[in-house]
């Protein structure tokens, strides 16, 4: 009986692996400079226009409370299609260098480390054990799932009494 795998792209924050299912992965791309939005929280960069759509882009470095990217010639965008918050959210996320698409059998999957205290580790899917250290899967439906209305909301307009 075959062992049951997934499909991730891996890619780099620093010196940490990080890894994002390949089927939310819509395209790699360069960075580039983004439009800028005004008082949007600090990760959000801004806007970048990705085959007609304006896809905002955001520093996973920031989001995960790690320095800002620098970028060098490796900054990648990961251009993802997910679920959040109950709706499809387009986003792009920096990334310091994109590695590969690999694939990890169900097995490998190892919970989020309990260090024996509360901490944010709600957007780890699981990590992986590799011989090179751990990668770790990030869960976006929890990183980004409240606040799909922040980068992915339309304007609401006021209600009138």
């Amino acid at each position: 009986m075959a062992s049951s795998e997934s499909q991730y792209v891996t890619f780099s924050l620093g010196e940490e692996i990080f890894a994002v299912p390949v089927e939310v992965v819509r395209e790699i791309l360069d960075h580039e400079d983004v439009f800028k939005i005004p008082h949007g929280p600090d990760y959000l960069l801004g806007l970048r226009d990705v085959r007609g759509q304006g896809v905002p882009i955001i520093d996973l470095r920031l989001k995960l409370g790690m320095e800002r990217t620098v970028k060098t010639e490796h900054t990648r965008v990961l251009v993802l299609d997910v679920q959040a918050g109950g709706r499809a959210l387009s986003l792009g996320l920096l990334a310091d260098k994109v590695f590969e698409v690999t694939p990890f059998r169900c097995e490998q999957l190892e919970q989020a480390p309990d260090i024996g205290t509360r901490w944010n580790s709600d957007y780890i899917a699981g990590v992986v054990r590799r011989e090179t250290g751990f990668v770790v899967l990030i869960d976006l439906t929890q990183l980004f799932g409240d606040e799909a209305g922040v980068i992915g909301g339309q304007p609401r307009l006021k209600q009138s009494a």
